[in-house]
C-alpha cells in the first residue's frame, strides 16, 4: 500500500509574543522587523517588558494524512490556524513541534502575487515560477500557451507585474500553479479576489487536475458552495485544533452549527425604533422538534412592527440549505393586499400547502423594504432551523440530491399512438 502524499504528526507552531524576532521568519518578517528594530528599541527604554514571553499557539497537536489524488477542504473561522498550517505545508515557516512530511512538488497559491518578482513581466515571471516550482525551460515551453490562455493576460504579457490588478495578479499565479503539474496544489482563500467567472473556472480546473492527472490539492475557503463542491472530505480547524474531520457535507454542518443562530423555531428581532423590524419569525413545522415532513403543510409568520405606514411593504424570505444556498422563495407585497399602512404590529402569514424540499437540513433568511428600489429595512438570516424528512412509502425510491431541491406533483399518461 502506497503511503500518504501528505503525512502531518502531532503538528504545532507557537509564536512567542514579546519576541524581537522569531526563529523562523520569512524573509520578508526578517526586513520588517530589522526596520522597526529602532523603534522597538525605544520602546523598551520608555516602558521596560515585564521579562517573561507569552506563547501563542497557533497550531497545537494537529494529525492527519491526505492520499494521493485527494482534494481535501480545510474550513474554519478567522484565527483558526487555516493560514499557519498552509504556511507550514508550503515550508515557508517551520513547526513548533511535530512534523510535516510532503511527499512530492509543491505549488502554494497562499496570497496575490505570491512568488512573484514585481519589476519582471507576465512572460518573466511564469518562467521564474516554473523554475522556483522545479520545472525545466522546455517543459514550461509546453505549457506557457495553456497558461497565458487560461489567465487571460496575453495583452499584458510583457508587462511588469507591479502594474497588474489584484485580479490579473491572481489569474496568472492560478494558472501557473495549476498548469506546471505540481504533484501537491495549496490553494488558500485568494481566489475570493477573481470574478465569478474566473472562480468557476478555477474550481473546473482544480478538479479536472485532482480528477485527471491524480495531483493531490488542499482548498481552503469560506465558500461553503465550492468547499462542498470541490471536496469529499474537510477539516474544520478550530483556535488551533482539529474539531472535526471527515465527509465534507458532516464538517459543513458543524463549522454552520458552532456559527450560527440559535436553534429555536422562534426568531425575536430587536425593537423597533426609528424604523420598520421584523420583530418576530415563528415557523410552524408538520412534526415536533424543528422537523417538517415531506409533503406535508408548513407556516411561517412573520411580525413586522413599524413606528409609521410603509411605502409599498415588500416582505420576502427563503429557506436555504446548509450552505446557505437558497432553495425556495416566497414574497408578499402591498400591490396585492394591504401591508402595514399604518404605524403599529402587522403578521404576516405564509402557508405552504404542500413542502417540496429534499430531505436535509434548512434556515429561513427573510427581507423587508419599500417598493422596488425603495429603503431596505432589514435582512434576517439563518433563522428558525428545521429538517425535512420522510416516513415509510412517502415516496417510493426516494430520490438523489443531485437531482433537484423540491419534487412537484403533476399528472402524466400513455397512450399508443399507432
Amino acid at each position: 500500500m502506497s503511503k500518504p502524499i501528505i503525512s502531518i504528526e502531532n503538528l504545532s507552531k507557537a509564536y512567542y509574543i514579546g519576541r524581537p524576532m522569531d526563529e523562523h521568519a520569512t524573509f520578508r518578517e526578517t526586513l520588517t522587523g530589522l526596520a522597526r528594530a529602532p523603534f522597538r528599541r525605544w520602546r523598551e527604554q520608555a516602558a521596560p517588558a515585564a521579562g517573561s514571553e507569552e506563547a501563542f499557539w497557533a497550531l497545537r497537536d494537529v494529525s492527519f494524512e491526505v492520499n494521493r489524488g485527494e482534494v481535501l477542504g480545510l474550513i474554519g473561522r478567522n484565527g483558526a490556524g487555516k493560514s499557519t498550517l498552509l504556511k507550514v505545508l508550503s515550508r515557508i515557516t517551520e513547526p513548533t513541534e511535530g512534523r510535516a512530511v510532503l511527499r512530492g512538488r509543491v505549488a502554494s497559491l497562499l496570497e496575490v502575487g505570491t512568488g512573484f518578482h514585481p519589476e519582471l513581466t507576465g512572460r518573466e515571471n511564469i518562467y521564474l515560477n516554473g523554475s522556483i516550482l522545479g520545472m525545466s525551460r522546455g517543459e514550461i515551453q509546453r505549457k506557457f500557451d495553456q497558461i497565458v490562455a487560461f489567465s487571460e493576460i496575453e495583452q499584458f504579457l510583457d508587462t511588469p507585474v507591479k502594474r497588474y490588478s489584484s485580479g490579473m495578479y491572481v489569474r496568472l499565479a492560478f494558472a501557473v500553479a495549476a498548469h506546471l503539474e505540481p504533484e501537491i496544489l495549496i490553494i488558500d482563500e485568494v481566489l475570493a479576489v477573481g470574478d465569478a467567472q474566473f472562480q468557476k473556472r478555477c474550481l473546473g480546473k482544480m478538479q479536472e487536475v485532482a480528477s485527471g492527472h491524480g495531483r493531490t490539492v488542499i482548498f481552503v475557503s469560506h465558500n461553503m458552495q465550492a468547499i462542498s463542491t470541490l471536496t469529499s472530505r474537510s477539516i474544520l480547524l478550530k483556535k488551533g485544533r482539529i474539531a472535526a474531520a471527515g465527509p465534507t457535507a458532516e464538517v459543513i454542518t458543524q463549522y454552520l452549527e458552532d456559527n450560527g443562530a440559535a436553534h429555536e423555531l422562534i426568531y425575536t428581532g430587536r425593537p423597533a425604533d426609528d424604523a420598520p423590524r421584523i420583530t418576530r419569525v415563528e415557523l410552524d413545522t408538520s412534526e415536533p422538534g424543528n422537523v417538517q415532513r415531506n409533503g406535508q403543510p408548513m407556516r411561517v409568520m412573520v411580525d413586522i412592527t413599524t413606528p409609521h405606514p410603509i411605502n409599498g411593504a415588500r416582505l420576502s424570505f427563503h429557506a436555504c440549505n446548509n450552505l446557505g444556498e437558497p432553495q425556495i422563495y416566497f414574497w408578499a407585497h402591498d400591490s396585492e393586499r394591504p401591508i402595514c399602512r399604518e404605524a403599529g404590529t402587522h403578521r404576516i402569514t405564509f402557508t405552504i400547502p404542500k413542502l417540496r424540499l429534499y430531505l436535509g437540513n434548512y434556515t429561513l433568511r427573510l427581507h423587508l423594504k419599500e417598493y422596488a428600489g425603495g429603503r431596505i429595512f432589514e435582512d434576517v438570516e439563518g433563522v428558525c432551523p428545521f429538517e425535512v424528512v420522510m416516513y415509510g412509502q412517502d415516496r417510493e425510491g426516494g430520490w438523489h440530491r443531485n437531482q433537484c431541491a423540491y419534487l412537484e406533483d403533476g399528472a402524466w399518461q400513455a397512450d399508443r399512438v399507432a
